[in-house]
């Protein structure tokens, strides 16, 4: 800091240092700068300055005018914190060496806001007594704790040589009684009491010196204050002198505007005078006409070229200043298009003259669309770059726009719309659509205004003539013989005939030239406000296109006709790549094998993403590519279905339970393009539904199923049914054996297990228990059925029955539907 506050660093820009910081950047690898708050004459500066590479100098790399300060965080709420925050046109973060420097540091920009800048810097996190230099009753007990510690071990401290000396003589004053230790602190006892009362009235004696001190310093406090309060008042009176003063600068400064575009305007005015000024001889030559002999023609071509002077420092003027016209495009909050119609009225009535300049000088008339473009597309430049950075801000913070004319917005939701995509709020339902529909409906006008204006100001869509009041000399002149020296000339101006049509659509380009790259910069901007924000700009893009289509202004503006189809290009490959996004979660989507079944997520992902689609598409002109769209995602779905075959549970109940699901929201959707699907996916329903009942059926009565199963396969070996008894494994007895493990409680216990289990996993949404356990009775009652004819066919004349009848099994599947109700 001595370093710092040498005469080098700061005494040659005539500085004051008033207080230094030492920091570094938080969050940053740590290198050391300080701050410091400088003073000028008349204005206060915060300055970042670094050590040299080499030597003990310092170098100043950053400055601010303390003016500009807009908040100072101290980053204090809870506990001391050394980080701290500046905010001047953005916020630079600080970390302090110490919480006395940074405190220190905020308590002298409070001050210099106080005094010098009418407290425009906001403080916060900074507590008051910090601000006003006091100390927490906690840090002065802390203080006052701190000073105890360091009296008790000062108690304990080494003895000087010279406390050695006066020890020892001590000792050898009183030798004769150390040895007598009781006796000899008695007598050091008794010296301290009389030392204790010399001290206690010497400083009852000094009592009224101490008053008389603190009296002295009280009234020097109050002296202190009223100069604090007088200097505060003389702060505030400077404070408004130098607003004041800015104030008058910045009269100054317009006042000297003002001189200089009179200077420019009087310059101008004297250039008009001086070189658009047709002097009487050379009027006279050209209303007479005469080319009867060569110096006649050549007073003519004088003339003329005279004439052609004046017209092109007109036509300059008039083109030049057209790029100055100011801009128009936003009003307040207002987003409306700007309109340059008064202007093209402005010069429309010089389209005769232009006409006989097209005649007369081909090869000028040629470049004045290129000179009208050049200086037209700077001006257009900022108009729509300002026109869009409104409609973003619009788009990203709701602004409320006030349209240029009556238009038709497209219809808002329904008052009972819920949104069903991934938590978007409604109010942005249809915010950006209604905007971009806005900014094309804006567009419109204005370029198809510009290309009326110069379709007729430059004669680009009709054919060439020439007016009656300009075409007088020149018919004269073609029907005389033609002088030698100017048949070149007007060959050069058959050749450049060709070069005079120039396209309005080329011109236009040029003139618009950065209305395409900002109209996609707005199209990514509304694609930003909610994840499928694609698909309400490509209805609102169809939508407009197909409405242009159906009216005149499809053909008024073929230039505009081009940017819409270039941006609806745009709009369909950012819709594509979303649903290939879509495509590519759903393909990729894994179900964690724990999942105990129900509708698989990326099933509730279609059926949200056609809801919201069809929420967008419900007033659409055209739903093509919702359609195509539509049947990719929905295939993806139904082959991701194989997918969930390393479930927990058993995966015909799943796969039955989504296309189920399936099944019942494309029916209720009704869309055309799925209906295909939605058949498949009832088929495989069923199919799904059938393996799920078979795989359990022969859970209740698994090893009667057994042997059966092994009945059925000997008789399919060729052997016959009377015969089959007669196998040991397959013998009355065997067949006995198993029929008695099955007795009429033990199959409606095993039938009340199946139902609680399937009851586990199946999913209550789709409601399809009833259904299950039906089937499941169905296919029971034809399980036993099948037993019983086995039985007769294999074992006939044995008497073997099984120990429940086709009664007993139909009251076990009410009795167990009934009690679960």
């Amino acid at each position: 800091a001595t370093a710092l506050r040498h005469k080098d660093v700061f005494n040659p820009q005539n500085e004051r240092l008033l207080e230094i910081i030492h920091v570094w950047k938080t969050g940053r690898k740590r290198k050391n700068s300080i701050l410091c708050v400088v003073g000028e004459p008349m204005q206060l500066f915060l300055e970042k300055v670094k050590k040299a590479d080499r030597g003990d100098q310092y170098k100043m790399t950053d400055r601010w005018p303390l003016k500009d300060l807009k908040l100072v965080d101290g980053k204090n709420v809870n506990q001391e914190c050394l980080e701290f925050e500046l905010q001047f046109d953005k916020v630079y973060k600080w970390t302090a060496v110490s919480a006395d420097e940074k405190n220190a540091f905020i308590r002298c920009l409070w001050k210099l806001n106080r005094r010098y800048l009418s407290s425009s810097i906001a403080f916060v996190s900074t507590p008051s007594c910090i601000l006003e230099g006091k100390q927490h009753l906690q840090e002065v007990g802390n203080a006052s704790a701190e000073a105890g510690d360091q009296a008790e071990h000062s108690a304990y401290q080494e003895m000087t040589p010279k406390e050695t000396a006066d020890m020892l003589k001590l000792m050898e004053e009183y030798e004769p009684i150390v040895n007598n230790s009781m006796a000899f602190a008695e007598k050091l006892s008794k010296d301290l009491q009389v030392l204790d009362e010399a001290n206690l009235q010497a400083i009852i004696s000094s009592e009224k010196q101490v008053t008389l001190l603190m009296g002295s310093i009280d009234e020097a406090l109050a002296e202190v204050a009223k100069v604090e309060e007088t200097l505060q008042v003389y702060d505030e009176l400077l404070g408004s002198v130098k607003q004041q003063m800015d104030h008058i600068q910045q009269g100054n400064s317009l006042l000297h505007q003002i001189d200089s575009n009179h200077e420019k305007l009087t310059n101008e005015i004297l250039f008009l005078m001086s070189n658009l000024d047709l002097s009487e001889k050379h009027r006279q030559v050209l209303s007479r006409g005469d080319l009867s002999s060569p110096s006649k023609v050549k007073a003519c071509i004088a003339a003329a070229e005279a004439l052609s002077s004046c017209m092109n420092d007109l036509l300059f003027l008039l083109f030049q200043g057209n790029g100055q016209v100011p801009s128009r495009m936003q009003q307040a909050s207002e987003l409306i298009s700007s309109t340059h119609g008064p202007y093209h009225d402005d010069l429309l009535p010089y389209t005769p003259l232009m006409a006989w300049l097209k005649n007369a000088n081909p090869i000028l008339f040629h470049d004045l669309p290129k000179v009208y473009a050049w200086n037209l597309s700077r001006l257009y430049e900022r108009e729509i770059k300002a026109f869009f950075e409104l409609a973003r801000i619009a788009v990203g913070q709701g602004l409320i726009c006030k349209w240029g004319t009556q238009r038709n917005s497209i219809p808002s939701p329904p008052p009972n719309y819920q949104f069903l995509g991934w938590g978007f709020p409604s109010h942005l339902w249809a915010k950006s659509s209604q905007m971009l529909e806005q900014v094309l409906r804006e567009l419109q006008p204005l370029c198809i205004a510009e290309q009326r204006f110069i379709e007729q100001f430059f004669m680009l869509s009709q054919d060439l003539y020439l007016p009656v009041s300009f075409c007088h000399p020149v018919h004269t002149f073609l029907a005389d013989p033609l002088p030698e020296q100017l048949c070149p000339n007007l060959l050069s101006v058959c050749d450049t005939y060709s070069r005079l049509e120039e396209q309005p659509t080329q011109l236009l380009s040029e003139i618009f030239s950065s209305l395409e790259p900002e109209l996609r910069g707005f199209i990514d901007t509304c694609n930003k406000v909610q994840q499928f924000s694609c698909l309400q700009v490509l209805v609102t893009l169809n939508d407009y296109m197909f409405e242009m289509q159906g009216s005149s202004a499809a053909t008024s503006s073929s230039f505009l006709n081009v940017v819409l189809s270039n941006i609806l290009l745009l709009a369909k490959n950012n819709f594509n790549k979303c649903i290939s996004d879509q495509i590519a979660k759903i393909e990729e989507a894994k179900v964690p094998s724990r999942a105990k079944g129900g509708i698989l997520p990326f099933v509730s992902r279609f059926e949200e993403f056609v809801n919201f689609s069809e929420d967008v598409f419900r007033w659409a002109q055209q739903r093509g590519e919702l359609d195509k769209a539509h049947t990719k995602l929905v295939g993806s779905v139904f082959i991701n279905s194989l997918a969930s075959a390393n479930l927990k549970v058993n995966t015909d109940m799943v796969m039955m339970e989504n296309f189920h699901h399936i099944h019942c929201f494309l029916y209720q959707k009704k869309i055309q393009c799925l209906e295909s699907k939605r058949r498949e996916a009832k088929q495989r329903y069923h199919e799904h539904l059938e393996r799920y009942v078979t795989k359990y059926l022969g859970q209740p009565l698994e090893k009667l199923n057994h042997f059966f199963e092994g009945v059925k396969a000997r008789v399919a070996q060729g052997v016959k049914e009377e015969e089959v008894s007669f196998q040991l494994a397959y013998s009355k007895q065997e067949l006995r054996k198993v029929i008695e493990k099955y007795p009429g409680k033990e199959v409606k216990r095993a039938l009340d297990t199946l139902y609680r289990k399937i009851h586990k996993y199946l999913s209550p949404e789709e409601n399809l228990l009833p259904v299950v356990w039906r089937a499941m009775e169905q296919e029971f009652i034809q399980q036993y059925q099948e037993f019983e004819n086995l039985i007769q066919h294999c074992y006939p004349g044995s008497g073997i029955t099984m120990d429940f009848t086709m009664e007993d099994l139909l009251n076990y599947f009410i009795s167990i539907t009934q009690s679960s109700m």
